[in-house]
């Protein structure tokens, strides 16, 4: 698909911030030295998770004010005919709920992070994914009926979310109340859509 070049720029996270810096700086320091990536991209990583969260503050600062630029452009923003215009999330629609594999990890990742606590993200999500895989029927049940009942609810609140308005306030104010009841289950799943305008 041919990008279009009036579409405003994809937002940056905090940690693209830093390695641009990172990257910036090395350019000064070595002019003339080609990077390579893989190890350039090994020593921002490493150089991240050691700062504080206070010299990660900047960059996040930066991260936020490109959010705010972004959202802005984008609402101005109309795409050639035959592209979709990417929906924005209202912060006020029900959260998707977390699948039952998702409430494994939630359960299981505390634990798998204390038996190997060198694990990178990559190699924990492997881990929970063979632990889970390898799970009898009987054990996944409970998990698979938790994430049944939280979708049932999803579906009753995303139809009253999507007709509000339309129905007798009576009813969309119960539901609202439901709503707020488990607001934060689903958050994993919140960002996959997110990030991918980067590219």
């Amino acid at each position: 698909m041919v990008k279009d070049p009036k579409k405003p720029r994809g937002k940056m996270s905090s940690y693209a911030y830093f390695v641009q810096t990172c990257r910036e700086e090395h350019k000064k320091k070595h002019p003339d030295a080609s990077v390579n990536f893989a190890e350039f991209s090994k020593k921002c990583s490493e150089r991240w998770k050691t700062m504080s969260p206070k010299e990660k503050g900047k960059f996040e600062d930066m991260a936020k004010q490109d959010k705010v630029r972004y959202e802005r452009e984008m609402k101005n923003y109309i795409p050639p005919k035959g592209q979709k215009k990417k929906r924005f999330k209202d912060p006020n629609a029900p959260k998707r709920p977390p699948s039952a594999f998702f409430l494994f990890c939630a359960d299981f990742r505390p634990k798998v992070k204390g038996e190997t606590p060198g694990l990178s993200i990559g190699d924990t999500a492997k881990k929970l994914g063979e632990m889970w895989n390898s799970s009898s029927a009987e054990d996944k049940q409970p998990y698979e009926k938790k994430a049944a009942k939280l979708k049932e609810k999803y579906d009753k609140d995303i139809v009253a979310y999507r007709t509000k308005g339309k129905v007798d306030s009576a009813a969309a104010a119960a539901d609202d109340d439901d709503e707020e009841d488990e607001e934060d289950e689903g958050e994993e799943d919140d960002d996959d859509d997110e990030d991918d305008d980067d590219e």
